[in-house]
Order: structure tokens, then C-alpha cells, then sequence
């Protein structure tokens, strides 16, 4: 009978966890910022707050119909960054973030849907500015993330972010580590690189 009862109160709690995560990733907690706000910018490119993960409030196209993404979700900043900055569209202009990375391609080969160099995390090539940073997905968020390498340092990086989440910052650092002439970013969600 007591196995039952701590089985049924383990099933209570780790129920309880998976809510209370999942409504902090979908609800807008933060009172200070309304969806649509400038709170950050790289090279003139704004970051908007989007509030919670989920939150779409729209398709951004160009004035010629090439598709940034839903507003304001991560890969609408970093397609507006490309497509501003960069002066870049991609061929295949439609995906989640996670799909920005072809898992099939080796270090430093071409990603033909994104006309875009792309680098694993393990690799020979060091990160540098402008680069996107693409995260795999999570059981909270199967569509992952992706970023902007905004600074390199010596043993570390900064990525500028759009919809890091209701409470996230838009600049985040992460640690870099060269081991035998390989550079390796230290989080297990990065799946690599990609530069034009």
C-alpha cells in the first residue's frame, strides 16, 4: 500500500514539474514589456520582445514577398538580420529553427537550403560575429532556437536572441573551448553554426 501511495505521489509531482514549465515557457509573466517592444539591437537590426515562447502575432515579409517569419519569433530576427545586414535570402525561406541545421552534412560543407556555410559543434572552425547559432529542440520546445553570434572571445561567446521566453535576455554568453585544434561550444542543445 505505501508503494502505491509514493508511486502516485511521484506521478502527482512530476506532473505538477511538467506544468509548471510548460505554462512558464507559454505564459507572459513579465508585466514590464508589451509584445512588439524594441529591447535590443545588433547593426540597426532590432530584437523584439515576444513575450511568451509561443506568441505569434503575424507573418513579416519583405516589400517583395520574401518571407522572414512569424512575428516575433527567433528566426524572424535572425532572417531580418540576415536579410538587412547581410543582404542575404535564403533559398528555402520557410522552417523551424532547429531545421536551419542539416544533421546530414559534415563540418564546413554547404547547406544548400539556407545558401549558407554550415559548421558542426565539435569543429575546426572558430565561431565568429554574424554567425547563426542554431539549438536543437527540447520535450518544452521541439521546434528549437536560433541565435546570432554577436562577439567572440578568446574562451567564450555572446549571442544576440529574439523570444529567449517572457523573462529571457536577449544577450546571453556561453563558453568556448579549443581542444586540439577543435572549437567546441559549451552547451549540449547547440548543433552548430552557420555563416555566410
Amino acid at each position: 500500500m505505501k508503494i502505491r501511495l509514493w508511486t502516485y505521489l511521484l506521478i502527482g509531482i512530476l506532473i505538477l514539474s511538467f506544468v509548471g514549465i510548460w505554462g512558464f515557457n507559454k505564459l507572459n509573466f513579465n508585466t514590464e514589456l508589451n509584445v512588439g517592444q524594441q529591447v535590443d539591437s545588433l547593426n540597426g537590426v532590432v530584437v523584439y520582445y515576444n513575450g511568451r515562447v509561443g506568441n505569434v502575432t503575424g507573418r513579416n515579409t519583405t516589400t517583395t514577398g520574401y518571407n522572414l517569419g512569424l512575428k516575433y519569433q527567433c528566426v524572424e530576427f535572425v532572417k531580418r538580420y540576415y536579410y538587412e545586414y547581410l543582404k542575404h535570402e535564403m533559398p528555402d525561406s520557410y522552417g523551424h529553427a532547429k531545421d536551419f541545421f542539416n544533421t546530414t552534412l559534415a563540418d564546413g560543407k554547404y547547406n544548400k537550403q539556407r545558401n549558407l556555410t554550415q559548421y558542426t559543434n565539435t569543429s575546426q572552425t572558430k565561431p565568429k560575429v554574424d554567425d547563426l547559432l542554431i539549438f536543437d529542440g527540447t520535450t518544452f520546445n521541439k521546434y528549437g532556437h536560433v541565435a546570432i553570434v554577436s562577439k567572440v572571445m578568446d574562451d567564450e561567446i555572446e549571442i544576440i536572441q529574439q523570444n529567449p521566453g517572457p523573462n529571457g535576455k536577449s544577450r546571453v554568453t556561453f563558453k568556448l573551448k579549443n581542444k586540439n585544434g577543435e572549437w567546441t561550444i559549451k552547451n549540449d542543445r547547440i548543433l552548430g553554426w552557420l555563416r555566410k
